[in-house]
């Protein structure tokens, strides 16, 4: 099978100078965990806070993009970048890894289908429609007074040109009006690239029954994040009632900005041990997700998508990418099948991924 993860922020950590090219003692994701853990590929997420401002978020964007193919240079016999899933299948062939870049918050394509055709030139091959603050295309399940209830205008003619050219669709992040407007609009499949349930976890950044039903009814895929949060609404109190991430922000910002000092570095680390230190969900939580998953929407639209590298906390037995292989025990454990196992592994996915691109060129949106 080829093991997929759809969602990994390991760009971001290559400014802040992980080597991926080595197997890292600390952080999540890294070529040589990859192939620890079997992992075949995965989406690398070039992410820009919705704090910037849209020529920031581009500029931030570009640099993250230039970070991930230096990257891809310096480490030609370990990785090779896909667009495509017939790519991704040759390069498992050949015993590369499989990178494909995927753009999380709409905000560096600013008001422009250009821009978001450069974005796709440059190998962008799924876009994660907003993040954490409304945008020029639609508004996020995280602000409280929404914008656009849903798309904006533009957003609209941004579903459009997505489905022209064959650029996935990420709803994750994405306000609950914002999902079924993409739904209504989008003339193909749709994807969550790394989205929990809600009715096993609270968390508005997840999806309730009936977004699971209608991402299935619409030939999409749901991604399961591995984010101890949005897995168990327990721990989200114990991390609240800790402290921890509000005494961490500073510390995370001055690493941020400047990485290769030593003890700002440090500093981080003692606040990704506190963290760590806490009682977490089992990874055993992750495969109750994909049961749910599964039970609701069907066996054939449900996938994985860890969030690694812009997560600060894992689930407990899951601490980086090279424990992939204990899901798939688990889910092996819970009676599911081989060939189940494969399309959540990353089958179903790129699925979606093909027929997406296979429709591109011929669709328009009349939403």
């Amino acid at each position: 099978m080829f093991v997929l993860d759809s969602h990994c922020d390991t760009p971001s950590q290559i400014l802040r100078l992980r080597d991926v090219g080595i197997d890292n003692a600390r952080g999540h994701v890294d070529f040589p965990k990859m192939r620890r853990g079997g992992v075949d590929g995965a989406f690398f997420a070039l992410y820009t806070p919705a704090s910037l401002a849209p020529e920031q978020a581009t500029s931030k964007a570009f640099e993250l993009l230039a970070g991930m193919y230096d990257a891809l240079d310096a480490n030609r016999d370990s990785a090779a970048l896909a667009l495509t899933s017939s790519q991704a299948l040759e390069n498992q062939e050949k015993g590369l890894l499989s990178v494909f870049l995927g753009l999380e918050n709409g905000a560096p394509v600013q008001h422009s289908l250009s821009m978001l055709r450069q974005f796709y030139r440059a190998g962008v091959r799924y876009m994660t429609l907003v993040h954490s603050a409304d945008n020029a295309i639609c508004d996020s399940c995280a602000s409280k007074e929404k914008t656009w209830h849903g798309l904006s205008p533009f957003g609209r003619q941004v579903i459009a040109e997505m489905n022209r050219l064959g650029m996935l669709i990420d709803v994750s992040h994405a306000s609950d009006e914002t999902f079924y407007d993409v739904i209504s609009c989008s003339e193909v499949p749709v994807v969550a690239t790394h989205s929990c349930c809600r009715a096993l976890a609270s968390h508005p950044r997840n999806m309730t029954d009936g977004m699971l039903r209608a991402l299935a009814s619409n030939g999409g895929v749901i991604q399961i994040n591995f984010y101890p949060v949005f897995l168990d609404d327990g721990f989200a109190e114990v991390l609240r009632s800790s402290g921890i991430e509000e005494k961490g922000e500073s510390v995370e910002k001055a690493f941020i900005e400047d990485p290769s000092d030593p003890q700002k570095r440090l500093a981080w680390y003692g606040i990704q041990d506190e963290l760590m230190s806490l009682p977490r969900p089992s990874y055993r939580r992750i495969v109750d997700h994909i049961d749910h998953a599964v039970e609701v929407a069907g066996i054939d639209h449900v996938g994985i998508g860890s969030d690694f590298d812009g997560i600060e906390v894992t689930p407990d037995g899951l601490e980086d990418i090279s424990m992939m292989p204990l899901v798939f025990d688990e889910m092996r454990a819970r009676g599911y099948s081989e060939q189940d196992i494969a399309k959540v592994a990353g089958g179903n996915f790129l699925r979606v991924m093909d027929e997406v691109q296979a429709k591109a060129g011929s669709q328009s949106c009349l939403f």
